[in-house]
């Protein structure tokens, strides 16, 4: 770490809004102005829009996540968390990922710790859900889906068949649609490969608490979607809920029973809970409150962005939508994050702060290979896609808001050799224990039989 006395802006979080924000403060800033110090448990950025695919095998795992210290050549990168913050002695302290925790000071501050998947207290999830916050989870969940399969062909107990065939998901908006739809195209391309098992085997479920799926794009456009996933043999029930899933024995709230292996949890997110150790002003669920210049509200040296904030949005205020706050998104988080890392330099030089506004453009969500439902703005009028078009669009947006070129290069490489290349349908299950079959073939072997025959006969004779 550095020891100069050049005064330090931290940022809390290595997530979108910390990455690009730091990239901002680092090109903005002239030489030796001030330290930078990102601090995130993880020494990468994760692109979330691309946890889906991910999970398909559309995208290599790799692809999805940008190396912190590659970008950030300039910054100290810290890979540990803010446990608290004395913003009376502008003292951090940080918990490494080894060692003793220790203080850091700093003279800015920067919020940018992102959501954390909300959960209930529901009895069971704890044990059997399956998040889709980060390519850790969508690795696994891949491999999973894939391992189900090959339990139901290896076995000749239908109850057990019936159950890893079963696979639930809860929560209809972006994650959970798109989730199922890139999931459900998986299992069905990998079921050509299985003797015994075919997509008319399986059951897909996807449950959510209001009367529609993918609000973000609309009614009619979300209508689409569900027509379309039902299409597809999948089963959506609305303005329902999850009461339990204990061992896997899920109890819908209309009166729906099913046991299923996989239950997906995609219901929503939250502010990062650490927030409420920090000592910020909160909002009512949560947020940093900010305010229009994404500042944190009471103070002038600290400021936050992205989905652990509450943003006034300006643009839908001044159209006369009341209370108004920017949704937790990649389009916001983007655009958020330039405008706090030149209000950071800006405050540092004691210049004016800029406000933060931004009209919404639209929405676009990918449903599987060659799916999509799009919502473009223009002014006043709203552009409806849906089908192949809208899946272009889709991963046209996303692939250019993917950070670096290097990233950008990769990822487009992983779709254009998808167009010639058979999907890979390949379980690998043992990385998440990848010690196991090391630690068993280390441990002492047994004694023979003959040997063991041999000492009890000779300890009754004694």
């Amino acid at each position: 770490m550095s020891t100069t006395e050049r005064p330090r802006i931290l940022v809390v979080g290595g997530g979108y809004v910390g990455l690009y924000a730091a990239r901002r403060i680092l090109k903005k800033m002239r030489y030796g102005e001030a330290t930078v110090t990102v601090v995130d448990p993880r020494s990468y950025m994760t692109y979330q829009p691309f946890l889906p695919e991910t999970a398909a095998g559309n995208i290599s795992p790799r692809h999805v996540v940008v190396p912190l210290r590659r970008v950030l050549p300039k910054a100290e990168v810290l890979t540990g968390r803010v446990t608290t913050i004395d913003q009376d002695r502008k003292v951090a302290t940080i918990a490494p990922l080894v060692g003793e925790a220790y203080e850091l000071p700093f003279d800015y501050l920067v919020i940018a710790l992102g959501a954390v998947s909300r959960t209930f207290p529901i009895p069971g999830l704890a044990e059997q859900g399956i998040g889709m916050k980060g390519v850790e989870e969508a690795i696994g969940l891949r491999n999973h889906v894939l391992e189900q399969l090959d339990k139901a062909d290896s076995t000749t107990d239908e109850e057990i068949r019936r159950k890893a065939l079963t696979f639930v998901f809860i929560g209809g908006g972006f994650a959970g649609a798109e989730t199922i739809g890139e999931v459900e195209d998986l299992a069905r391309d990998a079921a050509k490969y299985y003797k015994t098992v075919s997509r008319e085997d399986m059951r897909f479920v996807l449950v959510d608490a209001a009367d529609k799926i993918l609000p973000e794009v609309g009614p009619k456009l979300g209508l689409y979607g569900k027509e379309h996933l039902e299409s597809r043999g999948v089963e959506i029930y609305l303005s329902t809920s999850m009461d339990s899933c204990v061992d896997g024995h899920v109890v819908l709230k209309n009166g729906l029973e099913v046991d299923s292996n996989t239950i997906v949890w995609t219901a929503g997110v939250k502010p990062n809970p650490v927030l409420a150790r920090y000592g910020l002003p909160l909002g009512p669920r949560g947020h940093v409150d900010t305010s229009e210049t994404l500042q944190v509200q009471g103070t002038d040296y600290i400021w936050a962005a992205g989905d652990n904030a509450q943003v006034p949005d300006v643009a839908a205020r001044k159209a006369g939508v009341e209370n108004a706050w920017c949704p937790p998104n990649a389009q916001h988080a983007l655009r958020q994050a330039k405008v706090l890392g030149d209000n950071v330099v800006s405050g540092m030089r004691g210049f004016p702060q800029k406000t933060y506004s931004h009209a919404n453009k639209g929405a676009v969500a990918g449903l599987g290979l060659h799916k999509g439902v799009a919502m473009i703005v223009f002014g006043k009028m709203k552009i409806k896609v849906r089908g192949r078009l809208a899946w272009y669009m889709h991963r046209g947006y996303h692939g250019m808001a993917m950070p670096t070129w290097n990233r950008k290069i990769r990822v487009f490489a992983d779709w254009t050799l998808g167009m010639f290349l058979k999907r890979e349908v390949v379980a690998l299950g043992a990385l998440e224990t990848p010690r196991e079959e090391f630690y068993e073939a280390a441990k002492p072997a047994p004694a023979p039989a003959a040997a063991k025959t041999e000492s009890k006969t000779e300890a009754k004779a004694s």
